[in-house]
């Protein structure tokens, strides 16, 4: 069996985001690290500190499901931890089945929904946090994917290193790019054989302070539902409620959409932005039939790996 460093540097680096103060164990000895010593995590999970040493140095150690319940226990852990550390704890059964998966497809139903929802900005996003479909309200909300060469429509790429994401979420991209950047490491736990996230991933690297301090933090997000403040360029300020769904029979495919609250100022000027991207695509200005990620349609001639 290989080291498993996947669950090695996913322990150590929630060990050390443990708060000593909050467990009651302030009276000890000057601590010279962040977090938890190893006996005391050790302790709290009831195993050995030697067992949960080994754990930590990436042996090829596979932990029981009563062992993994009470390191999550220990590490409070939230359901999207709890996930990804069960995934790495077992990499032969959590993602390298999947790995062979090649093309990303998005089945006719879909496209056609996101046709259907023309007042509302939504995209699917696939493995890695690609964008495999974006409609009209949602190249107008956020970037004109189609128009992007085929391997930087990603998600997480673009809110890390594209100056215009970090405008539009001005008030809160710090949160936004993070939270994005966790989903990419919960994918890259279900998916640790793929050559194209370990270059999305290597990209990123290079090119972000910011993004390599949030990898080396083991923050792992699945998106749900949150609240996003922008500021766009035609529109101003805009208050919306994401909302992502997984289709049943693919878990490497969500949903998300962009949702203001009826009548709010917000809602209204989704109005006036739906108006404007109506008149952008017949001006032929907005890519609206180029057949990329944006209109709804598959690209032909770049398929999503």
């Amino acid at each position: 069996m290989e080291r498993n460093e996947g669950l090695a540097e996913f322990l150590r680096a929630r060990r050390a985001a443990m708060d000593p103060e909050r467990l009651g164990l302030h009276g000890m000895a000057p601590r010279r690290v962040p977090g938890l010593r190893r006996e005391e995590l050790a302790a709290l999970a009831g195993v050995s500190v030697d067992y949960y040493t080994r754990l930590e140095q990436g042996r090829p150690i596979t932990p029981s499901d009563s062992v993994l319940d009470a390191l999550a226990n220990a590490l409070q852990l939230d359901p999207a931890e709890r996930s990804y550390l069960n995934t790495v704890a077992r990499p032969e059964i959590g993602g390298r089945r999947r790995a062979s998966r090649a093309v990303q497809k998005v089945r006719p139903g879909i496209h056609a929904l996101l046709a259907r929802l023309e007042g509302t900005p939504a995209l699917v996003l696939g493995r890695r946090t690609d964008i495999l479909v974006i409609n009209r309200m949602g190249r107008a909300l956020l970037a004109d994917f189609g128009a992007m060469p085929a391997r930087e429509r990603n998600a997480a790429r673009w809110i890390v290193l594209d100056e215009a994401a970090r405008s539009l979420f001005a008030d809160d991209w710090e949160r936004v790019a993070s939270e994005f950047v966790g989903t990419l490491r919960m994918d890259a736990a279900r998916h640790p054989d793929d050559p194209r996230t370990a270059e999305l991933v290597g990209e990123l690297s290079m090119k972000s302070e910011r993004f390599r301090r949030w990898w080396a933090a083991q923050k792992v997000v699945r998106f749900t539902h949150h609240t996003k403040y922008l500021r766009h360029p035609v529109v101003g300020h805009l208050t919306l409620r994401t909302e992502a769904l997984a289709f049943p029979g693919d878990p490497d495919q969500t949903l998300l959409t962009f949702l203001a609250d009826p009548g709010s100022p917000s809602d209204e000027a989704l109005t006036v932005l739906s108006v404007w991207a109506a008149d952008r695509g017949r001006a032929g200005d907005g890519r609206a039939g180029d057949g990329r990620a944006g209109d709804g349609r598959a690209d032909r001639n770049a398929p999503h790996e």
